[in-house]
């Protein structure tokens, strides 16, 4: 495995190659990360929703999940929770800022796309009816009636833990090594509870659609309240765990660990 100095001088080598793509290959990379983060919540969703034990619940959840980054990082996908430790780059005097913000537009456009896509994908299957849909709409539910300063420092635990799993995964030189790297940082911000924002923008979809399903209503998984469910909703929680997102992968990633090793990193 590389050290953690050599894995952040891997960053700033590989945020220029991230920089480096076309826009059309930011869309297509970027809608199959948004695709298979998907993959990993409706898996999350259909392995726990009869699972009455809560802690036996967050660690199927976490374990399947965990799906997601594995297709991101070994199929290959532009993550725009991942991409949260290009600054180091920036601050190492690698890349300008214009080229991350750049990356950042069209992956995080291109995520969306790729999540909703497979939400729209997952309903018209109708394999969510019942007590399945129920346990979806209930995790959009709670998702969309967080007040904004809970969504946003969820969203920061969040990312400084995924942004770790990405920075594991740099460090780690075989595919079992970067399974193992990405497992276990997952597991914890799943079952913690924390938000991130592409795998939010899967889950709020999919509950927008099945919210009037009377098999879904008739439930006892079924949510009582779901006035949060609406398209305002998605953005009130999108907005905020997106910010957050941004904090806790570039100030306690990039940020701590660029002034660690700096010397390391930029040349004098």
């Amino acid at each position: 495995m590389k050290t953690p100095v050599e894995i952040a001088q891997s960053v700033c080598s590989l945020a220029q190659k991230k920089a480096s793509w076309s826009v059309p290959q930011m869309l297509i990379l970027g809608a199959l990360a948004g695709a298979y983060v998907a993959f990993g919540g409706w898996g999350m969703t259909v392995t726990t929703f009869d699972v009455e034990t809560v802690g036996i619940a967050k660690m199927i959840a976490g374990t399947v999940f965990s799906l997601g980054l594995i297709l991101v990082v070994l199929a290959g996908g532009e993550l725009f929770t991942g991409n949260c430790v290009m600054p180091l780059a920036v601050m190492a005097g690698c890349l300008p800022m214009k080229a991350v913000v750049r990356n950042w537009f069209w992956v995080y456009t291109a995520n969306l796309i790729g999540a909703v896509v497979v939400a729209v994908l997952i309903y018209n299957t109708g394999l969510w009816r019942g007590d399945i849909g129920a346990k979806a709409l209930s995790i959009a539910a709670g998702k969309m009636g967080l007040t904004w300063w809970e969504a946003f420092f969820r969203g920061i635990m969040c990312n400084w833990i995924v942004v770790l799993a990405v920075w594991l995964t740099m460090g780690a030189e075989d595919v079992i090594g970067k399974i193992w790297a990405i497992y276990f940082p997952i597991l914890v911000f799943v079952a913690s509870g924390f938000e991130h924002s592409i795998a939010n923008m899967y889950f709020m979809a999919l509950g927008i659609l099945i919210k009037g399903d009377p098999t879904v209503l008739a439930s006892h998984l079924a949510p009582a309240d779901l006035g949060a469910v609406t398209i305002w909703g998605y953005f009130n929680n999108l907005i905020p765990v997106t910010a957050g997102n941004i904090v806790g992968g570039v100030l306690f990633v990039a940020v701590l660990y660029f002034s660690a090793f700096k010397k390391y990193l930029v040349k004098s």
